[in-house]
């Protein structure tokens, strides 16, 4: 064989190898990065455990301990999943960051950390449609800065005072920080349809803040679910409506939203979640697994 002759053969698998290599690299890529969600079917709800609060005196919320069955409270988060997008509801008291660290505080997480919580499920941030949150007290925000890239649900008597010069109390305003300037839907109504299918729904009742709100989430197996947010604490506080706690905004507004609720409960056959209600939380599905 001539040297000309062996010069193409060689320079013939050289291009064979390099092409052979480029396919590879393209199959390859797919596998390797991160999946997408895969898309649903039907309304989804899953829920996160993001830790406790340990009250040793209940006082502030009106009771003894003796009357309460556990005051300590559940840090709950979910993320409800619809053919149409997705929505991320309250996100925990710490920081992702902080949590397993020496922060104040640091241990009400309980190790928990939402986008851990999020990634098990295969969802990133940058998936999340929506982000809203009950209320705007520290113990509901400590991860919204994860979502600058979602569309804000809140209410301007909620969005207003987080950037004010003089904060309310019990708001950490850095919380909010990449919200400042993301895509903002403001709530201007008592209902606020997500989806557009009246599947899920944020309804206003105000009292413990200003712009506090539930969720209403009709689930087609399930049935109609109420996250309460705020609206009660302990399930000892439906019994007695009229206790509220001392940092309530204004006591005679949460107790019409009490009642407001209550009676949908009853006209719907729905089911009230106090997301803080620590025994009924232990109870609830945890993600992976989910709620249809």
């Amino acid at each position: 064989m001539s040297s000309t002759v062996k010069s193409i053969v060689r320079l013939a698998a050289v291009v064979l190898a390099v092409g052979i290599a480029a396919v590879g690299l393209r199959l390859a890529g797919p596998v390797s990065a991160q999946a997408r969600p895969a898309a649903v079917r039907a309304l989804r709800l899953y829920v996160f455990d993001l830790g406790k609060l340990s009250i040793p005196d209940p006082k502030n919320f009106g009771f003894t301990k003796e009357q309460l069955a556990t005051t300590d409270l559940a840090v709950a988060g979910y993320l409800i999943v619809h053919p149409r997008g997705t929505l991320i509801w309250d996100t925990g008291v710490v920081p992702d960051a902080e949590v397993g660290t020496s922060a104040r505080g640091a241990e009400r997480a309980e190790g928990h950390r939402l986008k851990d919580e999020m990634a098990a499920i295969g969802y990133q941030p940058q998936d999340i449609t929506y982000i809203a949150v009950s209320h705007y007290h520290n113990d509901h925000t400590a991860n919204l800065n994860y979502f600058g890239g979602s569309t804000w649900l809140v209410r301007r008597a909620e969005r207003d005072p987080v950037f004010a010069q003089t904060p309310p109390a019990i708001v950490v305003p850095s919380h909010f920080t990449a919200l400042q300037n993301a895509k903002t839907t403001l709530i201007d109504k008592d209902e606020y349809d997500v989806f557009g299918d009246d599947s899920v729904v944020i309804k206003s009742t105000p009292g413990h803040t200003p712009g506090h709100q539930v969720l209403i989430v009709k689930l087609p197996q399930t049935g109609t679910v109420v996250l309460a947010g705020d609206l009660y604490h302990y399930p000892e506080e439906r019994k007695t409506r009229v206790i509220v706690p001392t940092f309530e905004f204004n006591k005679e507004q949460s107790i019409a939203s009490r009642n407001m609720v209550e009676d949908y409960l009853t006209a719907q056959k729905a089911q009230l979640w106090i997301e803080h209600d620590y025994a009924h939380h232990a109870t609830l599905k945890k993600s992976p697994s989910f709620y249809e």
